[in-house]
């Protein structure tokens, strides 16, 4: 056997971010805006019949059994008693902890290819289900649609939000999710919205992130890049950071936000996308 033409697994921004309450488990209630961007970690499958699933590439500091692809095909695997096995290879190109979902897609993508692969056969509502079980963001990049979502995230409905050009600012810091969720000062009952309300005024400046100041205050590169995507545009923070974002109408104008950048971090011009290429592939 030899490994497949790799698949796709896209970046995720959130137009805005807002944390609407709390569950008595911990979980956040949330409403957001999720829509992809042509920025993507890529993956590559041999499949084989032992029944074994490992990886190769990807992040060496994370344990293989640890892994979300590992975990997303070992799941396919318990669901569906499927006896064969598959060697992942994961060329990583999107920026660890930095609110891109990651690694929520690469574990979406598993799914959606070996499901494929497998012949397994599964509809897009059982793989999402799935999907929910490794991470509240992971079914929307199954179901491949940028989306308004509520719950903890799993919640969706299809939206068609602007595809503009984005200036994706990556500083030099990793934010720790979960630290960021718990800490006193974030604010937690920002008013219940609707879709038609927040996209009364057009999609490029909808809401706000309830998770930008703190993160601000304690992450200071990510302040560092507010500022200097605000020389040219407004900038927004997707998920709980670290990577700032700006809109713009033309692919050259988001190349000139990303000049002169400090040394250490990543700036990269990319696409609006309202369909995954995960879809296409």
């Amino acid at each position: 056997m030899s490994f497949c033409e790799p698949w796709p697994a896209p970046a995720k921004i959130n137009l805005f971010l807002h944390i609407v309450g709390r569950r008595e488990d911990g979980f956040h209630l949330l409403q957001t805006v999720f829509q992809f961007v042509d920025w993507c970690d890529w993956l590559a499958f041999e499949i084989d019949d032992s029944g074994v699933v490992s990886r190769s590439g990807g992040l060496a500091h994370v344990p293989e059994d640890a892994d979300l692809t590992v975990r997303a095909a070992r799941l396919l695997q318990a669901e569906t008693g499927c006896r064969k096995g598959v060697r992942i290879a994961i060329d990583k190109r999107l920026p660890e902890g930095g609110g891109l979902g990651g690694g929520s897609s690469d574990a979406a993508t598993v799914l959606v290819a070996l499901n494929r692969l497998w012949a397994l056969n599964l509809d897009v509502d059982r793989l999402a289900g799935l999907g929910l079980a490794l991470g509240a963001d992971v079914p929307v990049f199954v179901r491949g649609h940028a989306a308004w979502a509520e719950g903890v995230g799993e919640r969706l409905t299809p939206v068609e939000p602007e595809t503009p050009w984005y200036a994706l600012v990556v500083p030099d810091e990793k934010v720790n999710t979960a630290s960021i969720f718990k800490a006193p000062q974030l604010t937690r009952d920002t008013p219940v919205t609707t879709i038609r309300a927040l996209f009364e005024g057009g999609s490029a400046g909808v809401g706000h992130n309830d998770c930008e100041a703190v993160v601000r205050v304690l992450y200071p590169g990510v302040d560092a890049a507010f500022a200097h995507l605000a020389r040219f545009a407004p900038p927004r923070m997707t998920g709980t950071g670290a990577t700032v974002f700006a809109a713009f109408d033309s692919r050259d104008a988001a190349q000139a936000a990303l000049a002169d950048l400090p040394a250490g971090w990543q700036g990269r011009v990319a696409r609006g996308l309202n369909r995954s290429p995960l879809m296409d592939r």
